[in-house]
């Protein structure tokens, strides 16, 4: 493996604000989490749909694909969860420097690892917005869309997040989406907290 002593970041031709200024628009980061089933997804994959109609460059980092490709090596255990949310919080970082919205949903459950996004993004300077989506055990149980929540209570899943795995919800998200909002109202509050259209 290369020390990293020996790796040496490559500047390119482009700041950062001639990319933006180009574009028209300004990069950021839109964090989902919530436990499997709150609807981080759904959400997300609507913010998309509404961003790009409206000529903002998005993309939706789920949580579940990352893990079918990129993060397919990680298990379940907390250092693989811990690693997922690094990984991803680079990738979301790389696409909203060169000025799309990234939308990151997944549980990422420790508080730990949702502070170290936010702080990688805050160090490079670029936006980054917790959306917690509160949505009950009880209810994420009752909606079970992968039928998760059954498999775990049945005993062919463990550490499952919310019934034997922790989950340490935000104490200070940058906005806190209930179940019980309808969706298009929920994207409504994550564009005025995302500022939409974001622009320069």
């Amino acid at each position: 493996m290369t020390p990293v002593s020996d790796v040496v970041w490559s500047v390119g031709r482009l700041t950062r604000t001639d990319r933006w200024g180009a574009l028209g628009t300004r990069g950021a980061t839109v964090w989902f989490t919530g436990l499997s089933g709150s609807g981080k997804s759904t959400l997300a994959a609507a913010v998309e749909e509404r961003l790009v109609a409206g000529g903002q460059s998005a993309y939706r980092l789920d949580g579940d694909n990352i893990r079918s490709g990129l993060n397919v090596d990680l298990d379940f255990s907390p250092e693989g969860r811990e690693e997922n949310v690094r990984r991803v919080a680079e990738v979301a970082l790389l696409f909203a420097d060169a000025g799309l919205i990234a939308l990151a949903a997944l549980i990422s459950p420790y508080a730990q690892g949702r502070r170290r996004a936010r702080a990688l993004h805050e160090e490079a300077g670029v936006r980054f917005i917790e959306v917690y989506v509160a949505t009950p055990v009880s209810v994420c149980a009752q909606r079970d869309p992968k039928g998760f929540y059954k498999r775990a209570s049945e005993g062919e899943i463990t550490s499952f997040t919310g019934l034997d795995h922790p989950y340490e919800p935000p104490t200070a998200p940058d906005l806190v989406v209930g179940h019980h909002l309808p969706l298009a109202e929920a994207v409504d509050r994550v564009l005025e907290a995302l500022g939409s259209p974001p622009s320069l």
